[in-house]
């Protein structure tokens, strides 16, 4: 199998041409994710994959055909419809957005429908997002770096118009979002993001940007922020907070009185996501529970639940209401489903399937399904994660005796595996006899907001041991192989597989790093500048002296000596978040050790891979690496 001209290849081995052969199958997943609905009938778009990258389709009912409107060679993954209807058909636009090359300098486009027509709407070089249609669909508010390339401020612009687009509120740093119109439009209500346990939220006025502050402060407890939304009288609006909480609560603010209303403490669980109906009556919101995901309705006039449509079983999340206030758009992923979309309504009760992502021909009741396991570290603490064991099926490869094992932690830090669909990591398990294992180690999300905080700053080699840990409890299982064991995980998790790497090389057979910090001093001196002080509230400030000087005794490229187990490093070139040169410097002084080091960079991706041939070779060349390494 011959790399494509856009892959650069060092270390690995030429791959048969039969590897691709045995695994194609399992390449040929697909997934459909919700984007938005139609506001004049009920059909919506979506976002799939037929091609190389994700583009937007249509599609007009339930279980209907998948039109694609965009082509791009990049994917395009966010399109929005006006809440309202154009008065004529032949004007029905929506707004998308996409970026070149993984670059994550994301533009704002109109689609004409009646004519295909695509127009610019910002300025092509700066980034732009969180998008947000006012009520009466004629204006856009966004947030973009255009004004200096770091600070995020706030910008409107009407789409029909994109003359009109100007600047509204200039802000300091790069965690600002805008999150919903007030029901009038004259006001804005935004979000400033700090930290994963510290946000502001604002209200800005839509003609002169004055900002008036609506969250308020306990004491010195910090308070994080999720969604929010406006009620229907403008009076006050919902947000998910942990305010006076350990988890992410539904509450209702009065924007006079700014007493806070909490709805959902009966659910010790964080609330991910919700969204209003139109009329004001009703909230849809789901629920994170140990990493699973469900749906709830809630009625705003007595504040108490109300019995919800029954959802496929999976993860549900996404849930997002069409204009006529009955049907109830929402995503569900699961062991044995990739990511499809489905609606319910809310009268009836009624369920639709809207897609059908194809598995390759693959049964999928044939995968592996996740479990939850836990474990106790290092200082007591319980630590959760997913375990999905092989499976032998009729016809197909028999699994027995203690079978290797790869441990693969997710980025963030502040993020959480759910028990999702595993695309091609279903091959380890049904057709390699691999154990996988997701670990959720302090610092992930779902656990409570003081969970989420023990690995920050000096306390970052805490989610280290939570590994060590993790890897003593795969010693006690009769059925699992310590002495077979790969590390893997992609941006943060490629941090962390580089440090399990450097401090418990003699536990491991091998490791493969994915688009991973490998310093994070020079991760925060390089990484773009909107994102450095969002990042240093998480790792630490490296221009404090003690802190460099820690975070420098920790980093696995200074630490490299240590690793002599096969490391394969993969990264993106147009990186924003983990410039390429933390993946070079790696993969520079490792090889100095003479262990086998295998390097692969794509030069039109960015923070992971996501064209299906580049992903496609990195699955191959990943697999060529666990036979050689772990499975031998």
């Amino acid at each position: 199998m011959a790399p494509n001209e856009n892959l650069v290849v060092e270390g690995i081995p030429p791959i048969p041409a039969s590897v691709a052969e045995r695994a194609s199958r399992y390449t040929n997943f697909r997934a459909a994710l919700f984007t938005s609905w139609n506001p004049a009938r009920r059909e919506m778009l979506i976002t799939t994959r037929f091609g190389d990258t994700f583009q937007i389709h249509k599609v007009a009912a339930p279980g209907a055909a998948r039109t694609q409107l965009t082509f791009f060679p990049d994917d395009v993954r966010s399109a929005l419809y006006p809440p309202k209807a154009a008065a004529d058909a032949a004007a029905e636009t929506f707004v998308f957005s996409k970026d070149i090359g993984g670059g994550e300098f994301y533009q704002l486009y109109r689609y004409d429908v009646a004519t295909g027509t695509i127009t610019l709407l910002t300025d092509g070089k700066s980034r732009n997002t969180d998008e947000v249609w006012s009520h009466d669909g004629t204006k856009l508010a966004y947030t973009s770096t255009r004004r200096t390339g770091s600070d995020v401020d706030i910008y409107i612009t009407e789409p029909v118009h994109p003359e009109k687009d100007h600047l509204v509120a200039q802000n300091s740093g790069g965690g600002w979002a805008v999150l919903d119109w007030s029901p009038d439009d004259s006001q804005l209500l935004v979000q400033e993001y700090i930290s994963v346990n510290e946000s502001n939220l604002w209200l800005v006025d839509a003609a002169t940007g004055e900002k008036s502050a609506v969250s308020t402060k306990s004491g010195d407890e910090k308070v994080a922020y999720g969604g929010g939304k406006f009620a229907k009288s403008g009076k006050g609006i919902y947000v998910t907070t942990d305010k006076e909480s350990e988890f992410q609560r539904l509450a209702y603010i009065d924007l006079a009185s700014k007493e806070y209303t909490y709805l959902t403490s009966h659910i010790s669980w964080d609330v991910e996501g919700f969204d209003v109906s139109p009329d004001g009556s009703t909230i849809a919101f789901t629920t994170n529970e140990d990493g699973y995901g469900s749906l709830h309705l809630l009625d705003t006039r007595s504040e108490k639940e109300k019995p919800a449509p029954k959802t496929p079983a999976g993860v549900v999340s996404g849930a997002k209401w069409h204009p006529n206030g009955e049907d109830l758009a929402f995503g569900v992923t699961g062991s044995h489903s990739a990511a499809d979309v489905y609606s319910a309504n809310v009268k009836t009760g009624k369920v639709d399937r809207w897609t059908a992502s194809e598995t390759g021909g693959l049964n999928p009741a044939n995968f592996a399904e996740a479990q939850l396991i836990h474990w106790k570290s290092f200082d007591g603490k319980r630590i959760g994660g997913f375990l999905y064991k092989p499976v032998s099926r009729a016809g197909g490869p028999q699994f027995t005796g203690k079978r290797p094992v790869i441990i693969d932690i997710h980025g963030g830090p502040e993020g959480q595996f759910r028990p999702g669909f595993l695309g091609r990591y279903n091959y380890y398990t049904s057709e390699l006899g691999i154990t996988l294992i997701f670990p959720n180690v302090r610092g992930s999300t779902g656990y409570g907001k003081t969970f989420v905080t023990l690995d920050n700053g000096f306390l970052r080699e805490g989610s280290y041991k939570d590994i060590n840990s993790l890897l003593d409890w795969i010693a006690t299982q009769p059925d699992l192989d310590a002495d077979r064991v790969m590390i893997t995980g992609g941006s943060y998790g490629g941090f962390m597989t580089l440090a399990v790497a450097t401090n418990y090389n003699d536990r491991i057979r091998c490791s493969v790093d994915i688009v991973g910090p490998s310093n994070l001093v020079t991760f925060l001196q390089n990484t773009s500048g909107y994102r450095q002080d969002l990042r240093r509230a998480e790792y630490g400030d490296e221009r404090d002296p003690k802190m460099r000087e820690f975070l420098e005794r920790i980093a696995p490229a200074n630490n490299a000596a240590k690793i002599t187990k096969p490391l394969f490093v993969i990264q993106g070139r147009n990186d924003p978040r983990v410039p390429h040169t933390e993946a070079e410097q790696m993969v520079a002084v490792v090889r100095k050790n003479d262990t086998p080091v295998w390097f692969l960079m794509a030069n039109d991706e960015g923070h992971g891979f996501s064209k299906k041939k580049n992903v496609d070779f990195q699955f191959y060349a990943t697999l060529q690496f666990i036979q050689q390494y772990l499975l031998n």
